[in-house]
């Protein structure tokens, strides 16, 4: 549940000095641009401000900047080891078969070698099995319309995270 009023969470956002804003962003989203956006913005009145800022700055990021956004993701199925972000948003595939296992590194290993970079969705509810079907439907699209798709999870991915940081329940 997102909030159309102040909350505490994010009068200590708004707070946060230069140097611990750019660090708690980047937390959220690797990409530097997405960060400095979200800096210049504030104070945010809502939550619901912040995270429409966040929507229009993931909008505006150049192919450079999505890339500098995915490079912080890991593969599906392959959590960084020690982060428990990382873990949590792919909980789905804790209890994945070795066969649904072997099966997503595959396909992650063919969606990078077309598209360049790390198969990005928003993992966050999702089972290995959803996110199977996920990357076999997009591994054929066109790299433009993927690009998209990937601004679209990431935008998703960024909503989550923000709200979290905010110490608010995870919207939906």
């Amino acid at each position: 549940m997102t909030s159309s009023f102040p909350t505490p969470g994010l009068a200590r956002f708004n707070a946060l000095e230069e140097r611990a804003g750019v660090a708690a962003l980047h937390e959220v989203c690797a990409s530097v641009e997405w960060g400095r956006r979200l800096l210049a913005g504030r104070p945010y009145a809502t939550v619901d401000d912040l995270l429409a800022a966040s929507d229009a700055a993931m909008a505006g990021l150049t192919a450079g900047d999505l890339e500098e956004a995915m490079a912080a993701h890991p593969p599906i199925g392959r959590p960084k080891s020690g982060d428990p972000t990382s873990a949590r948003e792919q909980r789905g595939m804790a209890d994945a078969s070795e066969e649904l296992r072997a099966e997503m590194l595959e396909l992650n290993l063919a969606y990078q070698e077309k598209f360049g970079h790390v198969f990005l969705i928003c993992a966050t509810g999702r089972s290995g099995e959803q996110m199977r079907d996920a990357i076999e439907e997009r591994i054929g699209n066109p790299p433009e319309r993927e690009r998209e798709i990937v601004r679209t999870e990431l935008g998703k991915i960024n909503r989550i995270r923000l709200t979290r940081l905010l110490g608010q329940d995870t919207p939906v």
